[in-house]
């Protein structure tokens, strides 16, 4: 269940030039865009039909053992001496598997293994899809209030130079504080075209990952709630992280492969029937048993064993190399959040001095103890300041539902997001025993595709 227990700081209010206008309350929160983005991706569209390719291999292997049975019909002409011939013939025949020594419910099994694989690999692709989410809200947000406080920093030093212009009139100051304040109101109509380029690629980006523009988005005023300690985290981790689940599932098959490979040296039994007639109303029916037994096949049988051996040995390191790579994944999302949460408090305080540094230098320039260069300087290390608890609030929020990712929990599930989940086992359970089309079940699935395929 996604809980969320923590306030995040809010922005600061520095003055009427420098403030940023709240949005309203009709505004998308971060729920709001994890919602669209899941119900819209095509990439996770594309994995659960991947998904239900996989349970499918699952019901052919089970069809092998069945029996298999065949209707062949013949007809020919032949003008061949002593005369003109017209044949026709037809045989109804059965074959089917008897023993293999386990071989067919092995790989079956193998099979199992390998769909539970994909379906975490899915899970995988969920986690993907919604951090690509987070990432382009937050980046959205970043660069809105970028944009937001590049726009009032032209308002700003726009006056600065206008009140200028008005002291250069009067000989209170030189001409050199007009063109300084000329330069820095040049510089910053510059960094606003700037930012207002990136909000535009933010958007675009928010645009791929959600499915939709965005309008209005509302700052996280919540972080989820994630265990205090760096290693309570790896211990859910390997539980949970959906890559190391894959990997072992992986493992899982890659020894039933090897089972298979060493009952492929004992051979088969294989019985089969056939009914024969032809037009001239000659019948003949035959039954009979095939037993094979592999006695030299060059060594074919015995280096498949080998390399079954090999991919369970490559399977097992995976896991090795999986398992470290997810603890490496987890300790750096912490030191990235605990990172960006130091320096969200230290601009905090930076914001406040700041502000009281900036009003008090443009009120000693008003009595004529500061020049305009002080009083731009002031200004612009104000901004500083700004931006650097804008980047540190969103890196902060980022991190967090990083940290979620690492240990495999970022999914509408855990989050609690209204969403309508798609269930793995529904389609396997309706595929696993291998219908034919006019059963029961068989009709139902084709039900089943139908909606699949309208959506």
């Amino acid at each position: 269940m996604f809980k969320t227990l923590r306030k995040t700081s809010q922005a600061l209010v520095i003055g009427t030039a420098l403030t940023v206008a709240p949005l309203t309350a009709a505004a998308h929160s971060l729920a709001d865009s994890l919602v669209q983005a899941y119900n819209h991706s095509g990439l996770l569209e594309q994995n659960r039909a991947v998904l239900r390719a996989a349970d499918e291999d699952v019901a052919g292997s089970l069809a092998a053992l069945r029996p298999v049975v065949n209707f062949i019909a013949q007809a020919g002409y032949s003008d061949a001496a002593p005369r003109d011939k017209f044949s026709a013939s037809w045989t109804l025949e059965a074959s089917m598997l008897l023993y293999d020594f386990g071989a067919s419910k092995m790989r079956t099994e193998a099979l199992k293994e390998t769909v539970l694989a994909t379906r975490q690999s899915l899970i995988g692709i969920e986690q993907r899809v919604l951090q690509d989410a987070v990432a382009a809200f937050m980046d959205v947000r970043r660069r809105q209030e970028f944009a937001a406080l590049r726009a009032s920093n032209v308002r700003l030093i726009t006056r600065e130079l206008r009140a200028a212009e008005d002291r250069f009139e009067v000989g209170e100051v030189t001409r050199t504080d007009v063109a300084l304040a000329e330069a820095r109101l040049a510089s910053a109509r510059a960094a606003l075209a700037g930012a207002q380029g990136e909000l535009a690629q933010a958007i675009a980006e928010y645009t791929r990952a959600v499915g939709a523009k965005p309008g209005a988005l509302n700052t996280p005023t919540t972080l989820p709630d994630l265990p205090r300690s760096v290693e309570a985290a790896i211990g859910i981790a390997r539980r949970t992280h959906p890559d190391i689940l894959a990997t072992q599932h992986q493992i899982a098959a890659a020894e039933l492969s090897i089972a298979i490979a060493e009952a492929g040296l004992r051979g088969t039994v294989t019985g089969s029937a056939s009914l024969s007639a032809n037009d001239s109303d000659t019948a003949s029916k035959s039954i009979g048993l095939r037993a094979t037994l592999p006695l030299y096949s060059g060594g074919r049988l015995q280096s498949e064993v080998r390399k079954a051996q090999a991919n369970r040995d490559a399977a097992r390191a995976g896991l090795h190399v999986t398992r470290h790579a997810i603890d490496q994944q987890v300790t750096n999302a912490y030191a990235l959040r605990d990172i960006a949460r130091a320096t969200r408090e230290a601009g905090d305080r930076q914001v406040r001095a700041a502000t009281i540094a900036f009003r008090g230098v443009r009120e000693e320039a008003t009595l004529g103890a500061r020049t305009t260069l002080d009083v731009l300087d002031a200004e612009q290390e104000l901004l500083d300041a700004q931006v650097n608890v804008i980047s540190a609030r969103v890196d902060e929020t980022t991190a967090a539902y990083r940290i979620l990712a690492t240990m495999g929990l970022l999914t509408a599930k855990h989050l609690g997001l209204p969403v309508k989940t798609y269930d793995p086992a529904a389609y396997y359970n309706l595929v696993k025993d291998a219908p034919t089309a006019t059963s029961d079940q068989g009709k139902a699935l084709e039900r089943v595709l139908l909606g699949i395929n309208k959506n």
